[in-house]
């Protein structure tokens, strides 16, 4: 039941075979037996106490009035820096947070929580989703540990900070979940989970509620099994949201139903643009072989595939200014709406209690935390603004968009998520997903990447390379000594 997907769980469901309540138990069942015993893979940092309530609630409406949807009754796991307004707490992983309660829910939650979706919990995460230090390792934080990657707990890197959403999907201890990035964060713990990962357009998905760290590249998305499933959860999540003004970039541009977009024949005629230049130097010879035998599949399912497409700027002096100047003036903001009896309320105040209990919550320090809070906090220095005009010119214009004209494509592919900096930058679409495995085990992915709001194409071309390829197998998850497939 835990490798099911949404469909076939709602079928069952709606043929009497099985109940939301049923679902959440097993999924309860397999946290206990193997998230802090057993394999350990450590993904859950809180369970919802109202989880098997929200599921028997579940089942009563659809008795009475039928199903809201295909998430009606599913459980979902959220990313502890996405604000829920009731009995968990929010915390971005920060023993700072550690009894911290949002006063709202975070807009995705309230569409997910329309949508009829059982909030099972909390993922665990790389720590402030990996901005408070230089060399925090993936997966870690002060409040929840170490997380663990199923395919290869003792081996393999478990992906950046929403490395608690991929591994518990991965490890099957909810159907999907929704993970954070600003670079990376979505997709590169989606290839290292052997997942599928949907990092949206920033603007499909309100950021109202998320603890931020940049404002220009933030967004939430789906981690899934499966295309569909991603496709699903991001259909329930994007939308228009006031008090977001960049969802109104998304306006008329944003379909109701990704799964309108699943077609397995959909590679038939595509131009794929195939990137290597540097992005190849870091992988194994095994794993460039993982990556041609994904352009094979590719050609054979009908794409016209471009070799070698580089992208102008891929070299271009890189710098993460504009993060550290958008961070200090969205930590602040977010802080002051915790409700007012809650002590800490900006950067300044964060870093002071940190220094106070340096001993559990800086075992990797706070370098970006301090170098935040040396900027202005206003976004009016000269330095931040040329650095994001530097960025989006060399993203957009001079970078992916000149590169997808010059040879007329539909999107570029990368090995596992090498381009999700660039793309990040751009505020563009990337959609991970799994294209096979080492002779150790360690899980392999190719990503899929185009310009602004293009999620409709890059989820047809993604789901026909997953249908014609089905190269995703669960991890065996035997016992915590054990450290392959």
């Amino acid at each position: 039941m835990h490798e099911s997907s949404i469909m076939t769980l709602q079928r069952a469901m709606e043929e009497g075979k099985t109940t939301s309540r049923e679902l959440t138990l097993s999924f309860l069942k397999r946290i206990a037996a193997h998230d802090k015993q057993g394999v350990a893979i450590n993904a859950i940092s809180e369970v919802n106490p109202d989880a098997l309530h929200i599921a028997e609630s579940m089942d009563r409406e659809r008795e009475v009035a039928g199903s809201r949807g295909p998430l009606h009754g599913i459980p979902i796991l959220i990313k502890d820096n996405i604000a829920t307004a009731d009995s968990m707490h929010t915390t971005a992983g920060s023993l700072a947070l550690a009894d911290s309660y949002a006063s709202a829910d975070a807009f995705l939650v309230s569409r997910l929580r329309a949508a009829g979706a059982v909030l099972l919990g909390k993922t665990n995460l790389t720590e402030w989703a990996n901005f408070i230090s230089d060399h925090m390792p993936n997966g870690y934080s002060s409040r929840g540990g170490q997380v663990r990657n199923p395919y290869g707990p003792d081996v393999f890197d478990v992906g950046g900070s929403s490395a608690g959403s991929g591994a518990a999907i991965a490890a099957g201890f909810a159907v999907a979940a929704v993970g954070t990035e600003t670079s990376g964060s979505i997709l590169y713990p989606s290839a290292c989970n052997s997942l599928v990962g949907i990092k949206p357009t920033v603007g499909l998905i309100s950021r109202s509620g998320i603890i931020p760290i940049a404002t220009s590249q933030d967004t939430a998305g789906p981690m899934a099994r499966t295309v569909e499933d991603a496709a699903i959860l991001l259909s329930a999540m994007a939308g228009y949201d006031e008090h977001d003004p960049a969802t109104g970039r998304s306006i008329g541009l944003a379909p109701c139903d990704y799964q309108s977009c699943l077609d397995k024949n959909g590679l038939q005629g595509a131009r794929v643009g195939i990137v290597r230049s540097g992005y190849l130097a870091a992988f194994s010879r095994e794993e460039q072989a993982l990556y041609d035998e994904s352009i094979a599949v590719l050609q054979k399912a009908g794409a016209t595939v471009i070799e070698s497409v580089t992208i102008p700027t891929e070299e271009a002096n890189w710098q993460n200014a504009v993060l550290i100047h958008e961070f200090k003036s969205g930590i602040n903001a977010y802080l002051k709406t915790l409700p007012a009896d809650f002590p800490l309320r900006t950067l300044k105040d964060l870093i002071a209690w940190n220094k106070k209990h340096e001993a559990e919550a800086l075992r990797y320090g706070q370098s970006l935390f301090e170098k935040a809070e040396q900027t202005s906090g206003s976004l009016a220095d000269a330095a931040y603004i040329e650095a994001r005009l530097y960025d989006l010119e060399m993203s957009q214009t001079r970078g992916i968009d000149a590169a997808m004209k010059e040879h007329q494509l539909d999107c570029l592919v990368f090995p596992m998520s090498e381009g999700d900096s660039i793309a990040a930058r751009a505020g563009y679409p990337s959609v991970c997903v799994p294209a096979g495995y080492t002779t150790a085990g360690k899980p392999f992915g190719i990503m899929f990447t185009g310009l602004a709001f293009q999620e409709p194409a890059l989820i047809r071309l993604a789901y026909a390379y997953e249908q014609n390829s089905l190269r995703r197998v669960a991890p065996p998850l035997l016992d915590e000594q054990h450290t392959g497939r």
